[in-house]
């Protein structure tokens, strides 16, 4: 079994390795025509097809998802108008959108909602804003709390290690989903009493503030084992003797050569968030009706996969592909980061 210090060791090295590349790897990673890191890294980043395409598939999603009302109302739709019982024909006796699957036509062009009959197209436009957002503010907050708690760690030592080390290990000793799901009510119900309706807005800051709670360990670690290799480089030393104070030399020498490992794990922490704020709301402690939501659609479409099994197949194919392709952006940004890729 590996020990702890075995494993800060480890990962120490590995991030070293990203942030403070061998003389001999900065050598071959020098460009004739002098271009700055960030110019080399875009090169690279271009050359690979497979990260190009994922960019453009998560702005896309992205871009959609932030026009959604401008959309719906070019459509002339939107998600929470009950389409299926104002018009006669569109559902059957037994509640199932009536038509190929799901109900599409040129009207409706992912069919409608069984029972309740509402327009699948705007609520998936609806639940892909409603989930990504608030999976991106949350993943700031996670972003932000272990950048500091990781460069505190890392260049402090001592006591101040120690306990942030301690804190950090406990908080990964909890059952995260278990957490979520039992934390979210108890959050909600600290703001808002059982008799009143909680706000869409409220439930949204419950998400963040619970998935930030427990997401920012596995980057602190990280931070904190790259902060303590640098901490002892001669640029560090130097900022020292001149008397630069603590903040500055964590904001002026340190964070500027973290931003490769903290973007890599940016990109590849959003993703799981994303599908963390669909879990909450798929086991119905996220968001609730009439909200558009991921999760929301998944768990109306397992109560109804049987009857329409077509009501799952836009949600489930956005949030597969959403995902595939943010887990390949990640991987391409690490690439094109690293100067051993050689692109």
């Amino acid at each position: 079994m590996t020990s702890p210090a075995q494993t800060e060791g480890v990962e120490a090295s590995a991030v070293l390795e990203v942030v403070a590349p061998s003389k001999d790897e900065a050598s071959s990673a020098k460009n004739p025509a002098g271009l700055s890191p960030g110019q080399l890294m875009w090169r690279r980043f271009k050359r690979d097809r497979t990260g190009v395409v994922s960019a453009v598939i998560i702005f896309f999603f992205f871009a959609i998802a932030l026009l959604a009302p401008l959309i719906a109302k070019v459509y002339g739709k939107n998600p929470y108008t009950l389409y299926g019982q104002e018009n006669i024909g569109l559902l059957d006796e037994f509640s199932i959108p009536t038509g190929t699957f799901g109900g599409m036509s040129g009207e409706y062009w992912f069919g409608i909602e069984p029972i309740l009959g509402r327009d699948v197209f705007t609520q998936l436009l609806y639940g892909m804003r409603t989930s990504i957002y608030t999976a991106l503010a949350a993943t700031i907050v996670m972003v932000l709390v272990g950048v500091v708690m990781g460069l505190v760690g890392g260049y402090y030592g001592g006591k101040v290690d120690f306990w942030l080390g301690r804190v950090t290990d406990f908080l990964l000793g909890f059952p995260s989903q278990l957490f979520f799901i039992a934390s979210m009510p108890v959050v909600v119900a600290a703001f808002v009493s059982p008799e009143e309706e909680t706000p869409t807005a409220l439930r949204a800051v419950a998400i963040i503030v619970v998935l930030s709670f427990l997401g920012w360990m596995g980057l602190s670690r990280l931070i904190r084992a790259a902060t303590l290799s640098l901490r002892e480089r001669e640029f560090v030393e130097a900022a020292k003797i001149a008397g630069a104070s603590p903040w500055r030399i964590i904001r002026k020498e340190l964070l500027p050569n973290l931003v490769t490992p903290i973007l890599v794990q940016a990109t590849l922490m959003l993703p799981s968030t994303i599908l963390s704020v669909a879990f909450l709301s798929f086991v119905g402690v996220g968001f609730v009706e009439p909200t558009p939501d991921w999760g929301r659609m998944f768990a109306i479409g397992a109560e109804i996969y049987e009857q329409d099994p077509a009501y799952m197949f836009f949600p489930g194919v956005a949030m597969v592909v959403f995902v595939v392709a943010f887990n390949l952006l990640g991987d391409s940004v690490r690439d094109a980061f690293d100067p051993k890729s050689g692109r």
